[in-house]
């Protein structure tokens, strides 16, 4: 008897000593991206990633143009979330501080919301000045940013859209310093004063400061070879991230400009990104060739999970 009690507080100690070394030699890999969903589940459009706070991750282009596909926590099969309205095409998807989910539709120039725990699509803002409206990002009062690429005149503008006092939502193009090239992925710093615009035409990245309708003290960011990006995002450390579309990376960067590393991606046409996962460090990416999403993890939640907990 006193021999299988050794035993067994020895095979506990073993087991308790096991269990301590295994989260270390286990933990996945900072920025080592692996394929999530199989080849073909979205079109060639797959765009708009982004990710409630349940860890569920929202793309469009399902299967379908004009859908919406939904990737629940730990999954690797999307399923069909919703469907746009007909003829609207959705580009991107972001969440504001609330939960809601908005929806950028670049073929009908509307901008959608899904109201939290709801599934259906309510035309939130419209105009037939828009071009598209391309990529989408909603600040902390819940105004959002949008840029209207002109993809032919390769060209473009940025629209500020908000409730009104009157509780009407309008929308109008902002005042800049500069002619835009053709303007793509957007995003706003985590406090919520710069805003950081690529044009895909010149391959460069823009900040701007926001003063009400009009974006003031432009600053050339970087200059990638032109026609090789696409959506960006930032972290809650201000730093950008910045898909490589053609070059199968997504650009890490600080504020100045400075690339901190190139992230490796199993395909070469990445065309957004979003953080998720429970902690906001699980960056996710849509890519184009193949229609698949894959992720990665990093060090920093992004700045939309980080609003979303009402602390940005």
């Amino acid at each position: 008897m006193a021999i299988t009690s050794g035993r067994t507080f020895w095979c506990l100690c073993s087991s308790i000593l096991l269990a301590a070394t295994l989260p270390a030699a286990a933990e996945t890999k900072l920025f080592e991206s692996v394929q999530v969903t199989q080849a073909g589940e979205y079109t060639f459009g797959i765009e708009g990633p982004a990710a409630d706070l349940d860890g569920n991750l929202f793309v469009v282009n399902f299967g379908k143009p004009g859908t919406i596909g939904r990737l629940p926590p730990g999954g690797t099969a999307s399923q069909l979330f919703t469907v746009l309205p007909e003829g609207s095409v959705g580009n991107a998807i972001r969440f504001d501080r609330n939960g809601n989910m908005f929806i950028a539709d670049y073929k009908k120039h509307n901008v959608f919301t899904i109201p939290k725990g709801a599934t259906e699509p309510v035309a939130w803002f419209h105009s037939d000045q828009m071009k598209q409206p391309n990529d989408i990002t909603i600040a902390r009062d819940g105004t959002i940013y949008a840029s209207d690429p002109n993809w032919k005149g390769r060209e473009g503008h940025i629209w500020r859209i908000a409730k009104a006092a009157d509780g009407t939502v309008q929308g109008q193009v902002m005042s800049a310093p500069r002619a835009m090239g053709t303007t793509n992925g957007i995003d706003l710093s985590p406090d919520g004063k710069t805003l950081y615009v690529g044009e895909s035409s010149s391959g460069q990245i823009w900040s701007y400061v926001i003063r009400g309708n009009e974006l003031v003290d432009a600053k050339l960011v970087k200059s990638f070879q032109p026609d090789t990006i696409d959506g960006l995002r930032t972290d809650a450390a201000g730093r950008l991230y910045v898909a490589r579309i053609l070059k199968g990376v997504i650009a890490l960067m600080k504020p100045n400009g400075m690339v901190e590393r190139e992230i490796a991606l199993k395909a070469k046409e990445p065309t957004n990104l979003a953080f998720g996962g429970s902690d906001g460090k699980t960056v996710f990416v849509t890519q184009r060739q193949g229609g698949f999403i894959e992720s990665f993890r990093t060090d920093q939640p992004g700045r939309e999970h980080c609003l979303q907990r009402g602390r940005c």
